[in-house]
C-alpha cells in the first residue's frame, strides 16, 4: 500500500488551519502530522516532521511563507512546498515561486482544486493552471534567474543541449504547460512513456519539478508569448 502524502499545514489564521485539515484529511491518501502559525514555526516543524509537502501561507507576522520557503527548499529539498494567496496575482506568490515553491493555490479553491493541488505537487507535477502559467511568463518569467531569452545562462544551455531530439519534444510541451496526457497525446505516445521522458527531462535540466522546467524553458526563450 502507497504511503500517504504527510502534509505540514502553515497559516496564521487557526480557523483557516482547521478548515484544510478537515478536508485534507477526509481523504485517505492524505495525513496532517502538523501545523505551523508562521514562517519561523514552519521551518522548525518541516526540520522535525520531515513533510512530503507544506501548506504555506504567504502573508504572516514574524517570518512570511517567502523566507520561510526558500529555507525549507534549501534544507530539505525532498519537502515540496504549495503556497496559499487571496488573489492570483499576488507578488508575493510569485516571490514564493522564485524562491523554490512547487505552485501556488487560491484561498477560496474548490475542495477538489485543493485536494488535485496538493496531490499533482506531491508527484513532481505543477499546481498551475495553464492561464497561472502564462501570468507566471508574462510576469515574472522575465525577472527569474540572471539569463534572458536572448542570452541564457551557460549551464542552462549546456544542459538543454544534452537532451535527445525526444527529450526537447517533452521539454518544450512543458514549457507550454501541457499536463503528461496532452503530451502523450501531442506525440502519440502512452502516457507512461511520458512520464519516463518528463523524468529525465527534470533530472537532466537539474529542474525540481515542472514549474521549475517551465520557468527554465523560459529564459532559454522557447516558450513564445
Amino acid at each position: 500500500m502507497t504511503s500517504p502524502i504527510r502534509v505540514l499545514l502553515v497559516d496564521d489564521q487557526e480557523l483557516i488551519r482547521l478548515g484544510f485539515r478537515m478536508v485534507l484529511e477526509s481523504e485517505p491518501d492524505i495525513v496532517v502530522v502538523g501545523e505551523a502559525k508562521d514562517g519561523r514555526a514552519a521551518i522548525a516543524q518541516s526540520a522535525a516532521l520531515a513533510p512530503d509537502l507544506v501548506l504555506m501561507d504567504i502573508r504572516m507576522p514574524e517570518l512570511d511563507g517567502i523566507a520561510a520557503t526558500s529555507a525549507i527548499v534549501r534544507d530539505h529539498p525532498e519537502t515540496r512546498v504549495l503556497v496559499l494567496t487571496t488573489f492570483d496575482l499576488d507578488e508575493y506568490a510569485f516571490g514564493a515561486i522564485r524562491a523554490g515553491a512547487s505552485g501556488f493555490l487560491l484561498k477560496d479553491a474548490q475542495r477538489h482544486e485543493m485536494l488535485a493541488a496538493v496531490r499533482a505537487v506531491h508527484r513532481g507535477d505543477a499546481a498551475l493552471s495553464p492561464r497561472i502559467t502564462r501570468l507566471l511568463l508574462e510576469h515574472v518569467g522575465p525577472r527569474l534567474g540572471s539569463g534572458t531569452p536572448a542570452e541564457p545562462d551557460r549551464a542552462d544551455a549546456s544542459r538543454y543541449a544534452s537532451l535527445t531530439d525526444r527529450e526537447q519534444e517533452v521539454f518544450l510541451a512543458i514549457g507550454q504547460g501541457l499536463t503528461n496526457a496532452e503530451i502523450a497525446r501531442a506525440l502519440y505516445v502512452g502516457e507512461s512513456t511520458v512520464k519516463t521522458h518528463v523524468g529525465r527531462v527534470l533530472a537532466k535540466l537539474d529542474a525540481r519539478d515542472r514549474i521549475h522546467a517551465v520557468i527554465l524553458a523560459h529564459r532559454l526563450g522557447l516558450v513564445g508569448d
